[in-house]
């Protein structure tokens, strides 16, 4: 980049940065802007309560400790599913696939019958989702309060993977999925 290219750059930076401090809503849409760009794992969380399942589709998810094995989801303080997990302790993690975008769009909408029509079976008392590459069972460890979400911390009871299919990823509002650099 060129020194006046490098200039503008941060000028442009500081400009964004003075707005965003006279206006959290500048803040709001320039963090939403930074978010967009970070490339995320879809899945879909899921919890059963009686013979019902409930679940939505989550692109904020991710490994938390090995040892023990952990992950943390993060769900809108507002979510039904999030009640689910509070009330029964578990939750499972269906680790989508690139050939899952449609899946992943049924379980971001809102209704009761997200289920209606998609293949999926118990496991270890919660619905897993059938041709998931990734599957994880979780008990509710922890519930950390974070701004308008809520960061469930999950102890990993059991796991699975299935295929070696691709990822389905998140980024700049579209579903993708990963494919390796070439080495420099």
């Amino acid at each position: 980049m060129g020194t006046n290219t490098a200039a503008a750059a941060a000028a442009d930076a500081s400009a964004q940065t003075a707005a965003a401090a006279a206006d959290p809503g500048a803040l709001t849409g320039l963090f939403r802007e930074v978010m967009a760009g970070v490339c995320s794992p879809v899945s879909v969380v899921t919890a059963m309560t009686g013979d019902r399942p409930h679940g939505s589709t989550v692109s904020a998810f991710a490994s938390l400790s090995l040892v023990p094995p952990m992950v943390l989801i993060s769900l809108d303080q507002r979510s039904y599913l999030l009640t689910m997990i509070r009330d029964t302790g578990r939750f499972g993690v269906n680790v989508l696939g690139s050939h899952q975008a449609g899946l992943a769009l049924t379980f971001a909408g809102k209704g009761a019958d997200k289920f209606a029509g998609v293949p999926w079976q118990l496991d270890q008392n919660l619905p897993r989702l059938l041709g998931a590459p990734g599957w994880l069972a979780c008990r509710a460890a922890d519930f950390v309060i974070g701004g308008d979400h809520v960061i469930v911390l999950g102890e990993v009871t059991a796991a699975e993977t299935t295929t070696a299919a691709p990822p389905l990823t998140y980024h700049r509002r579209e579903f993708g999925t990963h494919s390796t650099s070439p080495a420099d």
